[in-house]
């Protein structure tokens, strides 16, 4: 906990071993912007959106790059390679991820049965064309409005609940990039031979999560902050080749969770405040029958 907080920040900014304490003192520095007045904090908020623009779009050009530095990689991790273990673990990583995503939909679906009484099968079916854009955007931002269409029309959450929360959710409720960020650390650190200790475990859950709550809403993002997971662990970046070649899918996978954590939350707290009522348009299912 003492770790938590830096004795300067940009001694822990410079250190990429530090990167829990940066993420605290931004979480400190945004509660101190909340408090003061809108037109004292505005030119900070401001400032910083720009900054993050920025980076977000250096980013973006630098991804455009990134086939080919993968292709680069892969080929010398081939070569070096004496037999075909490297492809085994890649599989076994991706399907870890993968079972773990629909194990985390899996908990939603039981979440919304028991605290909204709606059962699973309408659940899915009015989420599902959400799912399947955010499988083929890999971003929750661009599934949003398809999102918030389904849950209001279809799944009978009141749009004062969806105007709130779907937005925020779309931003920070990223549940399964956390658990990929996780699994990632784990697997980087096991291929280069290191032992992760209870404490070291304990410390990527805890950046994993809040890594995951800083990503931005678009494909690609979640492979950018694991950085922060990697460095805060002490496990060497250079990992990320290993696992570059399979990220693609696993994004599409995460987001599709991600969406449905969005759906799932919006449901629960529209029936907390008693927002939650009959869908506009019904679909076919054992709840609703089409009378003749």
């Amino acid at each position: 906990l003492e770790e938590l907080v830096p004795d300067n920040i940009f001694s822990a900014a410079s250190d990429n071993g530090n990167m829990l304490q940066v993420i605290f003192f931004a979480i400190f520095f945004g509660v101190g912007l909340i408090l003061i007045p809108e037109e004292k904090a505005s030119p900070v908020k401001k400032f910083f959106d720009g900054f993050n623009e920025v980076i977000l779009k250096l980013i973006d050009l630098i991804m455009l790059a990134a086939p080919y530095g993968v292709f680069a990689l892969l080929a010398a991790l081939v070569v070096e390679s004496p037999s075909v273990d490297l492809f085994k673990a890649l599989a076994w990583y991706a399907l870890c991820v993968v079972i773990g995503l629909a194990l985390m939909i899996c908990v939603y679906i039981l979440f919304v049965w028991i605290f909204t009484k709606r059962s699973p099968s309408f659940f899915i079916k009015g989420i599902s064309p959400a799912q399947l854009l955010a499988f083929s955007t890999s971003s929750s931002a661009a599934t949003l409005p398809v999102t918030m269409e389904r849950v209001e029309e279809h799944m009978g959450v009141e749009e004062e609940v969806t105007s709130f929360v779907l937005p925020i959710g779309a931003t920070i409720n990223m549940d399964g990039t956390s658990l990929y960020q996780a699994v990632a650390a784990v697997f980087i650190a096991q291929a280069f031979g290191m032992d992760l200790s209870f404490g070291t475990q304990l410390g990527i859950i805890v950046t994993a999560t809040l890594a995951s709550i800083g990503s931005a809403a678009v494909p690609g993002a979640g492979m950018v902050m694991l950085v922060i997971v990697l460095a805060q662990a002490g496990i060497p970046e250079a990992g990320l080749a290993l696992i570059f070649a399979v990220d693609r899918p696993l994004d599409m996978c995460r987001t599709v969770v991600n969406v449905t954590g969005d759906a799932a939350v919006s449901m629960m707290v529209a029936k907390s405040v008693d927002k939650l009522g009959e869908p506009k348009i019904k679909e076919w299912s054992d709840h609703y029958k089409v009378k003749k």
